[in-house]
């Protein structure tokens, strides 16, 4: 097959690794607008789970990225003048520029052609090729020119954000709650290298415009926000990428969705196919994943070129088809605990003023769909008595789903 991937970031990069070790005989070129070394972000995370599926399909990066990465095993959260640790599972951390040359340098010593600057606006620019990979984001141009039939939606969420990096080496996931006259604003915090930490500001549009933050520059609202996180940061600086204009980069979380997820012989792959709220730490994860799927359901193509009548080979097809499938029944519950754990941050005076044990424990619950419609304190304690009698254990497991599917139907009905 002669496959092109749009898009240089972890997924297309690591799906080109997975068809070249498939068959060495595959054409595969990688095509990044940007160049080479340039990325946005600082470093993303991942669990256990996700080095153990590497290993399985491609040990050589997998050891590379185990290696380049830092790790750890307690959650603090720093509400005010009060700090809760939380000890629980080991966690990864790894530089997004650290990850890119690791999966393109194995994707070229595999004989993936990677190419830089090079952008590619639709696929009809590429018309040797047997499967064009869209790769290229949550905003990307292929699957905008073909919108209509992807039947892309995009919801933005109500808090907004900021993503930062920092000088402090943060050694445990951190979380720290500011109260201002303007109400909270928070951050979460990990670190990814021996040299710097991700530090991702979020507040409400009220405290964002009340704290001035819409107006100011992005070096003038640096400075309040170390002045804000002083105490986690230990005096260390915080760091940003300004617009061109020199004002910061806030947004809104676009959660997007695809009602399908390829149109002949293109397909959408990472983040140009679906988002899950960042609260969840699961997006890098999902896109390999979804590159792991899609190289799978290829597997064993007869490599033949060129189209039938309808513009793509039925083996090709229905491999596109089962790709789908296995990722949509895969990200359900993922989608779910991200909506979930965006709500639960904007609606954080609900459960700000607990104790402190009882409010991380929360924390830790806000991918629950039971935990909005129940008072806070009384699901922490059917929570913890859940911990002792398994039949609570398992009527919370039964519950959970079921709330999550009514409430999903009631919205759609709703027009929501």
């Amino acid at each position: 097959m002669k496959v092109a991937c749009v898009g240089g970031g972890p997924a297309g990069l690591y799906f080109s690794i997975l068809m070249k070790r498939q068959n060495p005989s595959h054409d595969i070129t990688v095509h990044e607008r940007n160049a080479a070394g340039s990325t946005y972000g600082w470093g993303v995370t991942y669990w256990g789970s996700l080095i153990d599926k590497l290993h399985v399909h491609d040990p050589e990066s997998a050891v590379a990225i185990s290696e380049s990465s830092v790790r750890w095993s307690d959650g603090v959260a720093h509400v005010g003048e009060r700090k809760t640790v939380h000890h629980g599972d080991t966690g990864f951390g790894i530089g997004r520029r650290r990850l890119l040359d690791i999966l393109a340098e194995r994707a070229r010593s595999l004989g993936v052609r990677v190419e830089f600057e090079h952008p590619v606006a639709d696929a009809a620019e590429l018309p040797d090729a047997d499967l064009v990979v869209a790769c290229d984001g949550v905003g990307s141009a292929l699957r905008e020119r073909h919108a209509g039939h992807f039947g892309t939606e995009a919801t933005a969420g109500r808090n907004t954000y900021i993503w930062l990096g920092t000088t402090k080496i943060f050694d445990s996931f951190t979380f720290a709650f500011v109260e201002t006259g303007h109400g909270w604003i928070w951050c979460y915090a990990y670190g990814f290298s021996e040299d710097g930490s991700t530090c991702i500001v979020e507040c409400s549009p009220e405290t964002w415009k009340g704290l001035g933050l819409d107006k100011a520059s992005e070096a003038d609202g640096l400075a309040l926000l170390e002045r804000l996180f002083a105490g986690p940061l230990d005096g260390h600086r915080l760091i940003g990428r300004a617009h061109a204009d020199g004002s910061a980069q806030w947004l809104n979380f676009r959660t997007l969705t695809n009602r399908t997820w390829h149109h002949g012989n293109l397909v959408l792959l990472g983040d140009a196919a679906h988002t899950t709220h960042y609260s969840i730490g699961a997006g890098t994860t999902l896109a390999l994943e979804d590159a792991i799927a899609l190289a799978g359901a290829l597997r064993g193509h007869d490599g033949q070129r060129g189209h039938d009548g309808n513009g793509v080979r039925p083996e090709l097809r229905h491999a596109l088809v089962q790709y789908e499938r296995e990722r949509r029944s895969a990200l359900l519950p993922v989608q779910s605990a991200a909506r979930y754990s965006a709500q639960w941050y904007e609606n954080l005076p609900r459960y700000i003023h607990l104790a402190p044990a009882q409010m991380f424990a929360l924390l830790g619950q806000r991918h629950s769909p039971l935990l909005p419609h129940i008072p806070p304190q009384l699901y922490y304690r059917i929570d913890r008595a859940a911990e002792q009698l398994e039949a609570l254990r398992k009527l919370k497991r039964w519950l959970g789903p079921r709330v999550a599917r009514t409430l999903h139907a009631r919205s759609r009905g709703s027009g929501s």
